[in-house]
């Protein structure tokens, strides 16, 4: 592709060209996704406070002008025909509810893997991500998705490497986002590698955000606890959270409601549809990938810091649990920040191609 990135190290020079984005949106996409993507764009592109597209261009594709409902309600029109994909930088397909059977029209899909047979990079916004893998257009690349699809995304797509503790994910042909908020730190990375550094903080200062967030930050992840009603289920999942390394039973948190242990499973049964057990060693695992991801502990500390006695069986659970070992979700980590600070090391050295 001919889009061509001149950045200097202080992120002053404009680019010779517009970046360009297509946007293709699923049938009941989450609009807060694709809004804070554009609007990363316009601000980064603008000049004056016009919303002028002086350094970005971005374009609504679509099989048809029919309007497209977002899950909020809120409709949005086409802009453009299906044209000659290599007329973009991207192809960003924004998701939305998992639940719609048929989230774009098989024309759409077409146009998609025609991109990337031309080479054009693919982004997957919020669940978009499910359409571009249901398409077999994620099979050699790591996925990116929020925790709450992450057990969904295995399951319908067991062949493909996912990650679920980072914010976005962002490689030469591919790039992927939880959603949310991280559509605009992915946005910004986007800004701050083909038009500047100051574009990127010029954005990011009107949208009120004090600083974007990399690939490599992790998702927030609300407590369990909250997600329950019955006082008694929090509780006893906030004490589990005070005792993770261990040294408490499950008859011991039953007693600290005032139940018996069977009582106490019964409850969990109705109320989380889980066993106490399984909800305890759910939140070990959590701290057990969040200590792995942020520290550099060796494994049997961090085995023993979550109450797990051997690596051995800590390292079975935890691949039961997220489809790689201990190990190996360091060392992808480890090689995902030596990939974008080559990345890094090569967009900030002046006038190149990006994507050939």
């Amino acid at each position: 592709m001919a889009h061509t990135a001149q950045s200097s190290a202080s992120g002053a020079a404009a680019p010779a060209r517009r970046l360009k984005i297509g946007f293709i949106l699923a049938r009941s996409f989450t609009l807060s996704a694709f809004a804070l993507f554009v609007d990363t764009l316009r601000l980064a592109s603008d000049q004056f406070d016009r919303s002028g597209r002086v350094l970005a261009d971005w374009q609504v594709l679509g099989s048809t002008r029919l309007l497209i409902t977002s899950i909020c309600g809120i409709q949005v029109a086409p802009t453009s025909d299906f044209v000659d994909p290599r007329q973009f930088d991207y192809i960003a397909v924004v998701g939305g509810l998992l639940s719609v059977k048929e989230p774009v029209d098989p024309e759409t899909v077409r146009f998609l893997k025609l991109a990337a047979s031309k080479g054009v990079p693919l982004l997957g916004l919020c669940t978009g991500s499910f359409i571009l893998a249901e398409a077999g257009l994620m099979k050699e690349h790591q996925t990116c998705v929020s925790w709450l699809h992450y057990h969904e995304f295995r399951e319908r797509f067991p062949g493909h490497e996912v990650r679920p503790a980072r914010l976005f994910n962002l490689v030469r042909k591919r790039g992927s986002c939880a959603g949310g908020s991280s559509a605009a730190d992915l946005a910004a990375a986007l800004v701050r590698r083909h038009i500047s550094r100051d574009a990127e903080r010029n954005a990011l200062e009107v949208l009120q955000i004090e600083k974007a967030r990399s690939q490599f930050d992790i998702q927030t992840r609300q407590p369990l606890y909250e997600y329950f009603s019955d006082s008694r289920v929090m509780a006893v999942l906030i004490n589990m959270e005070q005792h993770l390394e261990g040294g408490i039973t499950i008859e011991q948190l039953a007693s600290s409601v005032g139940l018996s242990r069977r009582q106490l499973e019964r409850l969990f049964t109705e109320k989380a549809r889980m066993s106490p057990a399984l909800a305890f060693r759910r939140l070990r695992l959590d701290r057990a990938r969040h200590i792995l991801l942020t520290s550099k502990k060796p494994i049997i500390e961090v085995a023993l810091d979550v109450g797990f006695v051997n690596t051995s069986h800590f390292t079975k659970e935890f691949k039961r649990a997220y489809g790689q070992t201990p190990t190996e979700v360091r060392d992808a980590a480890a090689h995902d920040r030596q990939v974008a600070n080559s990345q890094h090391v090569r967009h900030a050295g002046g006038p190149r191609t990006a994507f050939v």
